[in-house]
């Protein structure tokens, strides 16, 4: 490979043909003479055959320089030349270690870091060089060498992981594997981020940069990303990372629901080079209650998503204090301490002055908790305004004093003993006591104690058989001081101690944040979060998680429970996403409140840094072979004309095969990868004008759709494929069908259409980002896309993926598409208007895949899934269209392959299921149907 141009050969050796040329040169530069012309008569001919010494001619030089040329060409062809080739370190003589980022930061240009990793294991393969590639997001395991294929498929399940990378994890086997082979290249494909404490690891390869055996791949770090969501008093706050001032300025971040549907959004904006910003939607606390999902528009990246659990709810408590208020002494009101430690996370809710109903009043405003502060009697509508307030789920919160001493009432956890113990008065030998730890069963368990709390007064509880299962909080001595018990739907809290700091100096640590924090995240949640049983749980599985481009998925088999106070980053034991029951979860996000992102000076470390992005190579090797086909034309062109222009036209005919015969012989010097390449044809300007809108106007008229592809022939088929199925399902359902439509992915819209049939064509350029875009939506708003790769009869098994395959997957690699399974037997597509056993086309052979359905539960059978719930994506590659396809007459287009007669039948029953299926969803799986189901199945 040249270094001072961007080109390349593939067959370098084919060069050395050009030290001929001097000798095509000496041979070349002479002619014969011309052919002499004699005329009759006889005479003149006897005259002219005395002999005559004749000297050959000299070719002029511009046609000696124009054959020299042709000659050049040719062999530059023949060498195969590249311009703009992959740039890549010069050739080495040990082995290879292969470092690649694959966490979040690499989740922008995920398929260009493959690609590029790719291109370097395979020259390490040319040059015969083992290879040694280790992940580092992944768990820390021996590094070893593969073989090349072996090393492929390794780099190609290198999965991107949703969390950070660990490099300081793997420096251990990495110097070990550097040690046992010190002539080894180390080649770092980076995302030039770093989170965590980088410094060994990177002087570790600084150690390699200075022996010149280390390489850096790396982009411009533009990754953004959210941390720290707070749900403030007035709005819903999240902070936006960016790691570089370089990275993009502004942006918008949305909120979802959990059914994923938005619910606002809010611009950021980074000003000047700072690099966190903050992202604040305002919206009721309803809705900001609501939101399970934070992600930044446009980035598709676990960083860029921040998921919300119960902690995060805001929750709305009303306050009410027994005594009088004083405004010149605030710090003597109850309700002081206990409003600044809520409003952090709640909104505090407090009656007007003068009210005469003020509970009644705060009850009105759908409140979570209700905090009474030393009330002592209340009326009997207020009790049962609170009892109601319970039992639907409120938490009421009740602090002791003076007032409540003296009442008597059954809004308490226990049975309170008349007046109160005092600890370290004058009529008291007991000195102030101490909080002992909290138990497994308490609530409160896991939060940290402090030393210097101390409770000197307290109301006693009297005595019970189930008083130790309501204690949440106990002084040393084993006295109650936070009681608790689940009432309905709701609970009743009780702090011994009053509000304010004559009874103790809690109301001044931080631990009272912690416990009325935790009291209030009681709200709502149900009787499965109650104390006693249910609390001695103390790890939470994970539920659904986050992949690393910010989508939901199942949980791998990797993940691993956490603890309910976990509060760590993701990783790749506990990735990013929802942990535990939906009543009661726990969010685990992939950055920590207190991260940064920060990029990493890769200058620093001295060694050669390559692009990310593959450069676009491009062969030039047929532009040199039409060059030189032109100067090889004009060569004869030229030879006719020196020879006499008479018969120019004439001669032109006789040379004129052995141009062409040439012209074949130079052809036929590409390589069959050149071949290949030429092979592809180009997609054709789809020069149809747009689909009219009021072709769908009031959406009166249901119409099925295609994709056109470009290729006339499929198109076709594909047209007459779709009149087909609507002739059966005008006359078989109630459907009454418009006109299919060929669609346009790129230009047209697609949310007129149910159903969208696409057939694969291999070669074909893979659609732009934004039309997979819209594809995805369209797939996520209700429409069902068959795709359908033709293939069946040509796949074989074990024998490697078809065109039509790869095309497909190279298509699907960057759709957000959920995972899938081959058909099931019991999938309601099996049923949904006929009853079939599988989905034959023009083949029979193929796999149909579908959406993957839930787990059967306990008895074997699989749960109905909610709503509609269609699968969005279908793909078969037993050629649908071709079975379905009639012509004017009705007669069928296309012979099928396959034994069985009724094969064409069974093929427009399997389309008229997926269509039903696209309008009428998975109604055909409610329990209602099972018995007219079975009737008709004889069972």
């Amino acid at each position: 490979m040249l270094a001072s141009l961007p080109i390349a050969f593939s067959a370098p050796l084919a060069l050395a043909a050009l030290a001929l040329l001097p000798a095509l040169w000496l041979i070349l530069r002479v002619t014969p003479p011309r052919p002499r012309r004699i005329d009759f008569p006889p005479l003149k001919i006897m005259a002219d055959l005395i002999a005559k010494r004749e000297m050959p001619a000299h070719t002029p030089w511009w046609l000696l320089a124009l054959r020299m040329a042709v000659a050049a060409l040719a062999i530059l062809a023949v060498a195969g030349p590249v311009w703009n080739p992959p740039r890549e370190a010069g050739p080495m003589r040990g082995p290879m270690l292969l470092l690649i980022d694959n966490g979040f930061g690499a989740a922008t240009d995920w398929p260009e870091r493959q690609a590029i990793s790719e291109s370097r294991l395979a020259a390490a393969t040319r040059e015969g060089r083992p290879v040694a590639i280790v992940g580092l997001a992944e768990a820390p395991s021996e590094i070893t060498l593969s073989e090349p294929r072996a090393a492929l498929d390794r780099l190609r399940a290198l999965a991107l992981q949703p969390h950070a990378p660990d490099r300081s994890a793997h420096l251990q086997r990495i110097e070990a594997f550097l040690r046992s082979a010190p002539e080894a290249e180390t080649v770092w494909v980076s995302d030039g981020l770093s989170i965590a404490d980088d410094g060994p690891f990177l002087a570790r390869l600084k150690q390699e940069a200075d022996a010149r055996r280390l390489s850096i791949h790396a982009g411009s770090p533009g990754q953004l990303a959210l941390t720290s969501p707070e749900n403030l008093a007035g709005a819903l706050a999240v902070k936006v990372l960016r790691p570089t001032s370089a990275a993009t300025a502004t942006g918008h971040v949305r909120a979802l629901d959990l059914k994923g549907l938005p619910l606002g959004d809010a611009p950021f904006i980074f000003n000047g080079s700072e690099l966190q910003t903050t992202a604040r939607l305002t919206l009721p606390i309803e809705v900001r209650n609501a939101v399970s999902r934070l992600e930044i528009v446009g980035e598709r990246s676990a960083a860029a998503v921040a998921l919300l659990d119960d902690r995060a709810k805001r929750r709305r408590v009303g306050i009410v204090s027994g005594t009088t208020t004083d405004t010149a002494q605030p710090l003597l009101s109850p309700t002081y301490y206990v409003s600044r430690a809520l409003s952090p996370f709640a909104e505090i809710r407090e009656p007007r002055p003068g009210s005469t109903d003020p509970i009644g009043e705060l009850l009105a405003q759908n409140l979570s908790v209700l905090v009474l502060a030393d009330i002592g009697a209340l009326d009997g509508d207020t009790v049962g305004k609170i009892n109601s307030f319970i039992q639907r789920g409120g938490v009421l919160l009740r602090f002791a004093g003076a007032r409540l001493a003296a009442a008597a009432d059954d809004l308490t956890p226990v049975r309170l003993r008349r007046g109160g113990r005092t600890l370290g008065g004058g009529l008291s030998w007991e000195t102030p006591r101490k909080l002992a730890p909290f138990t497994r069963e308490s609530p409160f368990f896991g939060i940290a104690i402090n030393d210097d709390v101390r409770v000197s007064r307290q109301i006693l509880a009297e005595p019970e058989a189930d008083l130790a299962r309501k204690t949440w909080a106990a002084l040393e001595d084993g006295t109650p001081v936070v009681t608790g018990e689940r009432r309905g739907d709701g609970m009743i809290a009780m702090m011994h101690v009053t509000a304010d700091t004559t009874w103790s100096n809690l109301p001044l640590s931080g631990l009272f944040v912690d416990m009325l924090r935790k009291v209030v995240s009681l709200a709502g949640t149900g009787p499965s979060e109650a104390q006693g049983e249910d609390a001695r749980v103390d790890t939470l599985s994970p539920t659904r998680v986050l992949d690393g481009h910010g989508a939901f998925r199942s949980p791998p088999a990797t993940a691993q429970p956490v603890a309910r106070t976990f509060a760590g980053r993701a990783t790749l034991a506990h990735p990013p996403g929802i942990y535990g029951p939906a009543d009661g979860s726990l969010a685990v996000n992939a950055l920590n409140p207190a991260d940064s992102l920060r990029a990493i000076d890769l200058a620093a470390l001295g060694a050669p840094i390559l692009p990310v992005d593959k450069p676009v190579a491009f062969d030039i090797r047929p532009q040199l072979l039409v060059l030189a086909l032109l100067c090889l034309i004009a060569d004869t062109l030229a030879t006719l004309w020196l020879g006499g222009r008479l018969n120019i036209a004439r001669r032109a005919n006789r040379a004129a095969p052995a141009a062409i015969l040439l012209a074949l012989v130079l052809v036929g010097a590409t390589t069959p990868e050149m071949a290949r390449a030429q092979a592809v044809p180009a997609a054709p300007a789809d020069d149809r004008p747009p689909i009219p809108r009021e072709l769908f106007a009031a959406g009166a008229v249901t119409r099925l759709a295609y994709v056109v592809t470009g290729d006339k022939t499929v198109d076709d088929m594909s047209k007459a494929g779709l009149a087909g199925l609507n002739i059966v399902l005008g006359a078989r359902t109630a459907l009454e069908p418009g006109e299919a439509v060929g669609v346009n992915a790129d230009r047209d819209e697609l949310a007129f259409f149910p159903v969208l049939y696409w057939p694969i064509v291999a070669g074909r350029p893979i659609p732009a980002p934004e039309t997979l875009r819209k594809l995805e939506a369209y797939m996520k708003g209700g429409g069902l896309v068959i795709f359908d790769t033709r293939d069946a009869m040509s796949a074989r098994p074990g024998g490697g993926t078809t065109p039509e395959g790869e095309q497909l997957r190279r298509m699907l690699q960057t759709l957000d598409i959920p995972e899938l399974e081959p058909l099931p037997r019991d999938h309601v597509l099996t049923k949904t208007f006929y009853i079939l056993d599988g989905f034959v086309g023009r083949y029979d052979t193929g796999t149909t895949w579908v959406e993957i359905l839930p787990p059967a539960g306990e008895d074997g059978r699989r749960p109905a899934r909610a709503g509609d719930n269609v699968s969005p994506i279908v793909i078969t590659s037993n050629d649908l269209a071709s079975a379905w396809a009639v012509g004017r007459r009705g007669e069928a287009l296309v012979p099928l392959s396959g034994s069985d007669p009724r094969q064409r039948e069974m093929a427009l029953r399997a389309g008229v299921n997926l269509v039903m299926y696209a309008l009428t969803g998975n109604y055909k799986a409610d329990q209602v149907h099972v018995p007219a189901l079975l009737e008709r199945l004889g069972q």
